[in-house]
């Protein structure tokens, strides 16, 4: 028997056409959404086409999301957290500015550490363990270390098993502990009126961020042009930041496919080996905040279920969802949320090419 008859022939999708490839991904990244969906998962909308984009990525599929889409769906992503970074964020900083630096930085330390840790033991390369390890809004750390380097993919895989580790252990948090309902708020409509001078103001500040941070290949240059952007014309009243859903759904696809198309099945097979370990960090990553958490109760004097979810490390949207649905503080756990990112920003490129130099090379393919 010759050796072609012995290996059994996979599926693939090498030489299919590209609509029927594109079609396949729409029908799978829809089908995925909806089941996360019904599961409360939280980016639903951005881990469904993430998710049919894999397992296109996984047949080797050869279809591509164009560069100019990405990039505006980056300018997107970057209007949601502008949207975040109110005038009374700042006012919860100011006030409580040392509580907050210290609860911060003792969370960047303990998962800069877990992410040398992994490193060490070449569980993941340096600079994915550092960026998956950062504690931040999800999608803006995964888009952010691929502009420093690291490999997308892995660190995509990291950031989202923790948001989802964290989003279970939040709501079970606020359930047990507060007597939260748990109940999520009503999905607003797909298509709702809109604000067209605010939504055209939006789209031109998207537009300009994506066009700016390309011209002077700023590192992550769309995502934290329109963010700080965003954010500072906001404040002065200038602009109302628009975003209907149909928009940020339309983005996450575009960042869900770009991201998931690049798997291929070694990778896969890597993450597969890793996950245990990488689960394990998270773990512990979380129960360490929940200490954090305790000493900001017992120092600061702030309620539990606030002290929690304000250092939950990660998943920043879905932890305020969380907060917003109970009687937790709300504003104070968007500002240490928003606190932590914006430090992450300054610290975790170097802390990242620190310890990728000082720890052994890692084979992913």
């Amino acid at each position: 028997m010759s050796a072609a008859a012995e290996t059994p022939r996979r599926f693939t999708l090498q030489g299919r056409a590209a609509p029927a490839q594109w079609a396949a991904m729409l029908a799978l990244s829809l089908a995925f959404a909806l089941v996360f969906e019904a599961m409360r998962l939280p980016a639903a909308l951005l881990l469904g086409p993430m998710a049919g984009a894999i397992v296109i990525g996984a047949f080797d599929g050869a279809v591509r999301v164009p560069v100019p889409p990405f990039l505006l769906a980056q300018a997107v992503v970057g209007c949601l957290m502008a949207r975040s970074l109110s005038g009374s964020v700042f006012v919860h900083l100011a006030h409580d500015w040392p509580v907050f630096l210290t609860t911060v930085f003792s969370v960047i330390v303990a998962s800069s550490a877990l992410g040398w840790l992994l490193a060490y033991l070449k569980v993941m390369p340096g600079s994915v363990a550092i960026w998956g390890s950062s504690p931040g809004a999800a999608t803006a750390m995964t888009l952010l270390a691929e502009q420093h380097g690291a490999d997308i993919r892995l660190v995509a895989f990291m950031q989202y098993t923790r948001v989802v580790l964290v989003a279970i252990a939040a709501t079970v948090i606020s359930r047990i502990f507060m007597g939260a309902s748990g109940a999520h708020p009503p999905s607003p409509p797909f298509f709702p009126p809109l604000h067209a001078l605010a939504l055209v103001e939006t789209l031109a500040l998207v537009a300009f961020s994506a066009l700016v941070g390309v011209r002077f290949r700023t590192p992550g240059g769309p995502l934290l042009l329109s963010m700080f952007g965003g954010a500072a014309l906001q404040m002065a009243g200038l602009i109302t930041i628009e975003l209907p859903p149909w928009l940020l759904t339309l983005s996450y696809a575009a960042v869900g496919w770009t991201i998931g198309l690049r798997f291929t099945r070694p990778i896969l097979a890597y993450v597969g080996r890793a996950l245990p370990r990488v689960a394990l960090s998270i773990v512990t990553l979380i129960a360490i905040c929940g200490g954090f958490a305790f000493a900001l109760v017992h120092i600061a004097g702030v309620d539990p279920l606030t002290a929690y979810l304000a250092t939950s490390p990660g998943g920043a949207d879905s932890v305020a969802i969380i907060a917003n649905a109970s009687n937790a503080d709300t504003p104070y756990v968007v500002a240490l949320q928003a606190a932590r990112f914006l430090i992450v920003l300054a610290v975790g490129p170097p802390i990242a090419r620190f310890v990728a130099k000082r720890t052994p090379p890692v084979a992913v393919e």
